[in-house]
């Protein structure tokens, strides 16, 4: 299926920049500009600070730099098996199965391997990827990612899963995929039948809306195939500086995740990865929408606020500390008022 695309020569051309997008000068280091025609339709592009906007169109911005920045803040190089296969945690693994996507977010953690033209994973790596998941029968998850997943034709999707499932039946599948927003006309009835195909171990959805306004109707019918399919959705937010950095959106955003059958899973804070420090929400600040999100949320629609540490780090919960203190066998806790209440040691 033919996917209709933007580059950033067309965009300059077509539509009015502002002044940090017209100096943004693309070079071997600077991520990839390509924005879907589906993607484009949901933006105010009169708005230079629309909130789609935001995440999608370059700005001269990326080229600032701290030195607390790193072009792989998460060490997955470090704890690569191979060039597409990385193992940071005991039970799960992330398969880079392409560096391509049809939009690439400005926010990308991935920017080192991301739209560097690599292309798709070659079938001697997808075995070589699952024949160390045989070796280590730690392992029930993968995390089959990249770039997008669903970039690859229907044909590589099936080896890619047929081969997986053949030396680990009960490996648990993660479909992590941007599509379902960003070109919701890939989901169709030949892809779902490929994940109905193998059903020794289940697989989840993991999509990325960051903004109510991505969730639009194509989106919804597109995740809902998914879902009407047995595999359930779960959202991956990040949090975006004049995205979704304030109570209203945040809130907005996980109750209408959560009505569209969409479980809010994770709010990340933003990875120190270099290129991104424009976009990125002081820790501080998403503490606070944490903390509020707590007052004005179910706890099916509460997502958990998290950070992915540095060098490595791992993931690590960001969130208020309710525990005030423990004296004479009494813990002491803050409501989310702001009131105390205490709670015997047994």
């Amino acid at each position: 299926m033919k996917i209709e695309i933007q580059s950033f020569d067309e965009l300059k051309k077509q539509y009015k920049l502002s002044d940090n997008e017209k100096a943004f000068k693309a070079s071997k280091n600077s991520l990839t500009v390509s924005i879907t025609k589906h993607y484009l339709s949901l933006i105010n592009l009169e708005d230079e600070k629309d909130p789609l906007r935001i995440q999608v169109f370059p700005s001269v911005l990326e080229e600032n730099e701290n030195n607390l920045e790193n072009i792989d803040p998460l060490f997955e190089i470090n704890n690569s098996k191979s060039s597409r296969l990385i193992h940071r945690y005991e039970s799960r693994v992330a398969l880079l199965t392409t560096d391509i996507c049809p939009m690439y977010c400005r926010h990308c953690f991935r920017r080192r391997f991301t739209g560097k033209l690599l292309g798709p994973i070659s079938n001697k790596e997808i075995e070589e990827a699952s024949i160390y998941i045989q070796k280590h029968p730690k392992i029930t998850e993968i995390l089959l990612t990249g770039g997008d997943l669903l970039t690859l034709t229907n044909s590589k999707l099936d080896f890619l899963i047929k081969t997986l499932r053949e030396r680990n039946p009960k490996l648990i599948m993660r479909i992590c995929t941007r599509m379902v927003i960003t070109a919701p006309s890939r989901i169709d009835a030949g892809l779902i039948s490929i994940f109905k195909k193998y059903k020794s171990a289940p697989f989840y959805l993991l999509t990325q809306v960051n903004h109510p306004r991505e969730l639009d109707s194509e989106a919804i019918k597109a995740i809902n195939q998914f879902v009407d399919a047995g595999i359930p959705a779960l959202n991956q937010c990040v949090m975006l500086k004049g995205v979704n950095d304030n109570f209203d959106t945040m809130e907005e955003l996980c109750n209408k995740l959560l009505f569209n059958r969409i479980k809010p899973y994770y709010v990340f804070q933003g990875d120190l990865v270099s290129g991104t420090s424009h976009l990125r929400v002081n820790v501080d600040r998403t503490i606070e929408i944490e903390r509020e999100m707590r007052k004005r949320l179910s706890g099916l629609a509460m997502p958990s606020f998290m950070i992915d540490l540095p060098k490595g780090g791992g993931k690590v919960p960001l969130s208020a500390c309710y525990l005030k203190s423990f004296n004479d066998n009494i813990y002491t806790f803050i409501t989310l008022d702001g009131e105390e209440r205490e709670y015997p040691h047994i």
